[in-house]
């Protein structure tokens, strides 16, 4: 098959068949397709999109790209969680643990940062010795042991997926819908588990930036994994701002350390509570009391204590004290006194990118001092000279003075306080726009 007359059809707006979705993705898992070749097909979905059809035939050639895990049949009640990106999202950190410490198992498959957004595999990478490169039955020995099985994507699961992936970043092709149901959906049914748990954020600092847009993600990826044998549900989160004051690496392993210990962020640990209980109805758990059990949990230190555990069992080193510090603190002031109407959330995610909490190109490393702290939220009174964010400088070199800029500039200061907008939208089936 000519490659070439695939990128074509797509470019022109037609359908593409299975076998040139078949091409499409085991050539980028077997590296027989040239980056620019993959590139370029990228770049014409993502302006053409693709139909119902096209986006299950390439969730499972990206399936078939690689090994099949099937971790549900092993583990039937282990759940997965997945958030769609958003900016100071800290809820895996939080989740996966406070699940563990009320009973129910968590098989994670995370990824590292896309865009704006900072990954869960880059958040882990901060705790000293933390490992995520583990075979099928070591994953299922961490499952055992302590309910908590934190998985990197391996070069064997979904090859295509992770070649792709790492195009997109680069390319800004990371809108497109079909690439994206296909990519959470390929890594997720590839590990095989058998409940799944989304979170589907909507927003200024989303990939999808309106309620309507985020429902659609959010049906797409039921649709499919419901189709193809998977428990789950998905939940609408507000992404207008950033969810948690942490973005980064290290220093969102510090906030997701005080929510497990009963302080922290209210929002954080607000849109985490809402979606560990959509985990525990899935699991057959009674939900009039499945928000007590969570909550008992991190008020009792089970929650923290199922944190140490996991790390420990991760080849880890759970002291917090051990976690990278910026070697450099710079306060942004607001300029003038008024209430916060609106924050620029993915700007704010685009500075910690640059400032080291993120990748600019494919192979840049990632600086676990670097990131920003967000002191003021929509509705927040602020006063001229207030702190609006904290910007944590680390290894790399940054212009400074333009990151502050650019922090003061994404927050918006008017005369009259507004109402800041919920955090829970609702759940994907019940939902009404």
């Amino acid at each position: 098959m000519n490659f070439v007359e695939a990128i074509i059809r797509k470019r022109d707006g037609g359908k593409l068949s299975r076998a040139q979705l078949d091409r499409f993705a085991l050539g980028a898992g077997a590296g027989e397709l040239p980056p620019e070749q993959l590139a370029a097909m990228l770049m014409a979905i993502c302006i053409r999109g693709m139909d119902a059809d096209e986006t299950r035939w390439l969730t499972e050639s990206m399936i078939r790209s690689g090994e099949s895990w099937q971790l549900g049949a092993a583990r039937p009640d282990a759940v997965d969680k997945h958030s769609t990106g958003g900016v100071g999202d800290t809820v895996s950190l939080v989740f996966a643990p406070l699940l563990a410490a009320v009973g129910v198992p968590v098989a994670m498959m995370a990824g590292r940062g896309l865009g704006h957004s900072q990954g869960t595999v880059d958040k882990l990478d901060a705790v000293p010795g933390f490992r995520m490169d583990w075979s099928r039955d070591e994953a299922l020995g961490l499952i055992d042991r302590v309910g908590v099985a934190m998985l990197a994507q391996t070069k064997r699961i979904a090859q295509a997926d992770r070649v792709l992936y790492a195009l997109r970043d680069v390319t800004g092709t990371v809108l497109s819908l079909p690439l994206i149901v296909a990519s959470i959906m390929s890594k997720k049914l590839a590990m095989g588990a058998a409940t799944l748990v989304l979170d589907v954020k909507c927003g200024r600092g989303a990939f999808r930036h309106t309620p309507a847009e985020a429902l659609e993600l959010a049906r797409a990826l039921l649709e499919l994994g419901r189709s193809m044998g998977v428990r789950c549900q998905a939940i609408l989160t507000d992404m207008n701002q950033p969810l948690g004051p942490a973005l980064g690496t290290a220093c969102e392993v510090r906030e997701a350390l005080a929510v497990l210990g009963g302080g922290g962020s209210r929002e954080l640990r607000e849109v985490t509570m809402a979606l560990a209980r959509s985990a525990l109805e899935l699991a057959g758990r009674d939900a009039a009391t499945a928000g007590v059990q969570l909550a008992q949990a991190i008020d009792d230190g089970s929650a923290l204590a199922a944190w140490e555990r996991l790390v420990e069992a991760h080849g880890g080193d759970p002291d917090p004290d051990l976690l990278a510090r910026p070697r450099q603190v710079r306060e942004v002031a607001a300029p003038r006194s008024g209430f916060i109407t609106g924050v620029a959330a993915a700007d704010l995610g685009w500075v910690a990118v640059d400032l080291g909490a993120g990748r600019r190109s494919r192979d840049e490393a990632i600086d676990h001092g670097a990131g920003l702290l967000i002191r003021a939220r929509i509705g927040d009174r602020v006063e001229a000279g207030q702190p609006l964010g904290t910007i944590l400088i680390g290894e790399r070199v940054v212009d400074a003075e333009a990151a502050e800029r650019r922090v003061r500039d994404a927050f918006e200061i008017g005369e009259e306080r507004v109402e800041a907008p919920p955090l829970i939208l609702g759940s994907a089936d019940t939902l009404a726009l």
